[in-house]
């Protein structure tokens, strides 16, 4: 199994509840992404990090890919081939699923392990080609009933669904990958929100909604939030409420504690090329 290299954590300041794995889009790095998200504020100035001082925070990093449309290499959990039409040469995007989902499914097992084996306080979040990849990590997971058949939750932001218009049997066949459940308990289960921005370039936003229609035809519990703007990133300040809310809700945390984010963002060339 390829390794994931996990570059940045975030330690909880206070007794230990949950944990989020959250995934960056193509072209970044986990320690960029992560300080550019302590930028995005809710209404009351906070950060997810300050809004949530008992959740242990994990950032793992994408690896460096050779690009099939273009003599480049870049951070990427998979290759596509024509970011215009995601459909075109499909059958790149699973080459490079097929080596991160089992490699993240990993990183959550051992996060689950921290908690006691309490998969249900593990949240599995990505923006843009992180939460593509996250929604495919959730279609291809298995975790037990007595460990909660679910996790705490999925958020994704700015994403899609690659192999969008297949069942649920077809989207795991496509990755083809071993240990894979024959049931949709983990789906099902898992709560899961969505938000788009309509402004988004980079992956319009009925591509976001083809993906919460996807997983709620395979009869996931989906939050739509889209908002007017935003691009390709965080609505600030309303979807950082939403987030909030739904963590708090899902995860049953009140969100009144407050750490300081202590990231400094540093120099980097990284881009989201979804």
């Amino acid at each position: 199994m390829t390794a994931i290299a996990v570059p940045l954590t975030i330690a909880p300041s206070v007794p230990h509840t949950h944990t989020v794995v959250f995934l960056h889009g193509r072209g970044d790095n986990a320690r960029n992404f992560a300080a550019a998200l302590a930028l995005s504020r809710d209404s009351r100035g906070r950060s997810l990090f300050d809004g949530f001082p008992s959740l242990r925070w994990v950032f793992p990093q994408a690896p460096t890919r050779r690009c099939a449309s273009v003599p480049e290499t870049w951070p990427q959990w998979f290759d596509v081939w024509d970011v215009r039409d995601f459909a075109a040469r499909e059958d790149l995007q699973a080459d490079g699923l097929r080596e991160a989902v089992p490699a993240l499914r990993r990183v959550l097992a051992d996060e689950a392990a921290l908690l006691g084996g309490r998969w249900d306080r593990v949240v599995l979040a990505g923006i843009s080609m992180g939460g593509a990849t996250a929604a495919h990590v959730l279609l291809n997971l298995d975790v037990p009933p007595e460990a909660g058949a679910r996790l705490g939750a999925l958020v994704g932001f700015s994403c899609r669904c690659p192999f969008a218009g297949r069942d649920l049997a077809g989207m795991r066949a496509v990755l083809g990958l071993e240990d894979v459940p024959g049931h949709d308990r983990v789906v099902r289960n898992t709560p899961v929100l969505l938000e788009h921005c309509a402004d988004d370039p980079l992956v319009l936003v009925q591509n976001g909604r083809g993906l919460r229609d996807t997983l709620r035809g395979f009869g996931a519990k989906v939050e739509w939030r889209e908002y007017p703007g935003g691009g390709h990133w965080f609505n600030s300040p309303q979807g950082m409420d939403d987030a909030v809310d739904f963590l708090n809700t899902h995860l049953g945390l009140d969100g009144s504690g407050g750490v300081e984010a202590t990231l400094r963002r540093a120099p980097s060339d990284a881009m989201d090329l979804s």
